[in-house]
């Protein structure tokens, strides 16, 4: 089934699951997804607002140029997702207690959301920006962060022993979370 240029507002599917299919330059609008099953499901240009897609199935899911704003968005395992074309950008939203584990995440833009207890383990964020994001308790171990833009963001704890940061933009108030491991004062 293909579907494009709808939208979708004001729906439950908790109970009764998206329709299989492909959809195209569609909008979620203020839809209820949490806990359901996005198995085998493509989005392409498609729009997410203010939907809650908490603890959603993404076995083999594909997002081609998804946008996210304003989601709720707790427990999602991204590195279930077809990784073909996968590209999506987050604006406002609450991604606490998801993983992006080996995901290719080049150029992604996370824009003032929370991303506590994010686990980006071994990822590629080459280019990625984190504009006012709040990164607490996020993991990064052997990631990628090449030319990454944490500039704006606060709270993380980035090991450059164990991560790739060549050019990556840091601001000196963020220097300290470059530092964590070595158990110093910085005042």
């Amino acid at each position: 089934m293909f579907i494009e240029g709808q939208t979708f507002k004001n729906l439950d599917y908790t109970q009764n699951f998206l329709s299989k299919g492909e959809y195209e330059s569609c909008r979620f609008i203020n839809c209820d997804f949490s806990s359901s099953d996005l198995i085998d499901r493509e989005f392409a240009k498609c729009r997410f607002v203010n939907c809650n897609l908490s603890l959603v199935k993404l076995n083999k899911t594909a997002f081609r140029d998804v946008q996210f704003k304003e989601c709720k968005m707790l427990g999602l395992r991204f590195e279930d997702c077809n990784q073909f074309g996968l590209a999506f950008g987050f604006e406002k939203c609450q991604l606490k207690h998801s993983t992006f584990y080996k995901t290719k995440l080049q150029k992604t833009q996370f824009k003032e959301s929370q991303l506590d207890d994010v686990d980006f383990t071994e990822s590629n964020l080459t280019q990625a920006v984190f504009q006012q994001c709040d990164l607490t308790r996020a993991v990064f171990e052997r990631t990628n962060l090449e030319k990454a833009d944490l500039r704006t963001a606060s709270n993380y704890s980035i090991n450059p022993v164990i991560n790739r940061i060549k050019k990556a933009k840091f601001s000196l108030e963020g220097i300290v979370g470059l530092l964590d491991k070595y158990d110093i004062s910085i005042e």
